[in-house]
């Protein structure tokens, strides 16, 4: 018996599957969590998702599903953190390929589901951008949600529809998920974020840092993305919910609409019809912008200096905390230099550091 979780929107949703693995099942054996290799321009300098021809090593389940082991490598210039992840957690992830749009997906869903033959399936989301209808003007990255959603929802077997963290992703407000969600399951504990504690200190996923500090108690407003959108970190953000799958389909217009797309680019294509662009545009957009910077040493006294310049922006804003994503592109700095950027600031402010946030001093 086993137990398969689908991470909706991959990236830090699938370190989240792991954390809510264990919290709710314990010792009973890890789970196989179905995610994305989508993890943005910050580790992945190519835009859009990766699927099976950008990897080496990977380890077939069926026909149209490949496990990737920690022994996998992503393709260069290609980038994953999914091998990094199966090294260091007792989940085996496996890929969504999203090329072969919703069909193709459905279709790794139901040979999972004759392979494992498992006790529960479980689609789950950070911040609840899975629950929205495709026209909030905050939305920022509904394609990957919707695709795993109408997937799912063809799927001739149970799938309970789970929502961490609500509002956390910054792409709708925690009024407007808490509004669609069903019956609490869980709220996440310190305990419960110390099984992926050491994968936090590397993974760039902010909503999904966000749902393990609140668990550990981090209270306050966080800034968040290049953008510098707030976030509130509020009792409500360690919280899990169940959200009814039939009404979050029939809420979500591209869902709908995606539910017999047999390609990507067919996808895209609606995401630009009905939300008024594609999240992938907009990495492609932003990955030319990046390579025609130059790159630059981290000088430690001026990255400090600079630090001070945007945190004393930041408390005028009135946030109390923000990520290591945030301040990288606050700084201008590039994807390669947040660890080095992260270990700077932790060892020469380690009161600061409210893992895995940054915290902000209310006063200079």
């Amino acid at each position: 018996m086993t137990r398969l979780i689908v991470a909706a929107g991959g990236g830090g949703d699938a370190v989240a599957a792991a954390m809510v693995d264990t919290a709710l099942y314990g010792d009973e054996g890890p789970a196989v969590v179905l995610t994305y290799a989508w993890d943005r321009l910050l580790i992945d300098p190519v835009p859009g998702p990766r699927g099976p021809a950008d990897f080496t090593g990977l380890r077939r389940l069926t026909r149209s599903v490949q496990a990737v082991p920690g022994d996998a490598r992503p393709v260069a210039p290609a980038g994953s953190t999914l091998p990094r992840l199966a090294a260091e957690l007792p989940q085996t992830f496996a890929l969504i390929d999203p090329h072969h749009g919703a069909e193709g997906i459905t279709r790794q869903l139901e040979e999972l589901v004759r392979h494992l033959a498992p006790e529960s399936i479980d689609l789950l989301d950070v911040g609840g951008d899975i629950l929205a209808k495709g026209d909030e003007p905050t939305l920022r990255s509904p394609l990957a949600d919707a695709l795993t959603l109408a997937a799912c929802c063809q799927v001739n077997a149970p799938v309970r529809l789970l929502v961490a963290g609500p509002g956390l992703d910054g792409d709708l407000l925690a009024d407007v998920v808490r509004d669609r969600l069903g019956a609490s399951v869980l709220t996440l504990t310190a305990g419960h974020v110390q099984p992926v504690g050491p994968v936090l200190e590397w993974h760039p996923s902010e909503a999904t840092a966000m749902l393990a500090a609140t668990a550990r108690g981090v209270r306050g407003l966080c800034e968040v993305r290049d953008a510098g959108l707030p976030v509130p970190l509020t009792d409500e953000g360690p919280t899990v919910h169940e959200a009814d799958l039939d009404d979050a389909l029939e809420r979500n217009e591209l869902a709908r609409a995606l539910l017999e797309t047999e390609t990507l680019e067919e996808a895209e294509q609606y995401s630009r019809d009905i939300c008024g662009y594609s999240e992938i545009d907009y990495e492609r957009t932003k990955a030319s912008w990046l390579t025609g910077l130059p790159e630059q040493e981290l000088d430690p006294h001026r990255t400090l200096r600079q630090l001070d310049q945007f945190e004393a922006e930041a408390r005028t804003r009135g946030v109390s905390h923000t990520t290591f994503r945030r301040i990288t592109e606050a700084l201008g700095l590039s994807g390669e230099q947040r660890q080095d950027l992260r270990a700077l600031l932790i060892s020469s402010r380690p009161e600061q550091y409210a893992a895995p946030l940054w915290s902000i001093p209310a006063y200079a």
